[in-house]
């Protein structure tokens, strides 16, 4: 099921009319088209499932090399507390088990799953849990350092912040392991 965009375009429409806008004035005219256009494209990701990037894996036998790290995948979400975005950069690191998957299905994973209603903090779970199961890697790093519109223009307005999440499994959820996987990224200033 997809987006149901004429609701939204009447949701939006309402939500217009509800701050005191006039809905025929020019600048807003086709406002509610654009922002139902706007979310069918934020949340795409509902319905689709990420292990299907991960199906057509490649069997490496012994030479799998030592690790896998794929470095500043850009992704966008919208935090699901106040449907505003949050932007930011995904590192994802594993240790192949006895396959690996073309670089970009990595990248397919982090946008399938962050095209949804979000948690930075359970993102991040999900993408290491998408890579679990489609890779049985011997073990993974996942780090997301994100600006969130909810923090940067409302509230408190900490327009210079981000949030940095990390989940690890296996062999990588040693502190020893992580850090030098941090190193190679970059630390949490590589995101920015």
């Amino acid at each position: 099921m997809g987006v149901d965009q004429p609701r939204i375009e009447a949701a939006v429409a309402e939500i217009l009319a509800a701050i005191g806008e006039d809905l025929g004035r020019p600048g807003l005219a086709t406002t509610p088209q654009r922002v139902a256009a706007a979310y069918a494209e934020f949340f795409a990701g509902l319905g689709q499932d990420p292990l299907d990037h991960l199906r057509d894996t490649v069997p490496v036998g012994d030479r799998t090399g030592e690790l896998v790290l794929l470095r500043d995948i850009e992704f966008r979400s919208v935090c699901e507390h106040h449907l505003l975005p949050f932007l930011g950069t995904a590192h994802l690191a594993y240790l192949p088990g006895d396959r690996i998957v073309g670089l970009g299905k990595l990248a397919n994973v982090v946008e399938t799953l962050a095209a949804r209603p979000q948690l930075q903090e359970r993102l991040t779970e999900e993408i290491a849990d998408a890579l679990e199961t489609g890779l049985a890697p011997r073990g993974i790093l996942v780090v997301l350092d994100a600006s969130h519109g909810c923090v940067t223009t409302r509230g408190p307005r900490q327009t210079h912040s981000s949030t940095v999440t990390m989940a690890s499994r296996g062999d990588l959820a040693l502190p020893i392991a992580r850090s030098e996987i941090i190193a190679l990224i970059g630390g949490p200033q590589a995101a920015r």
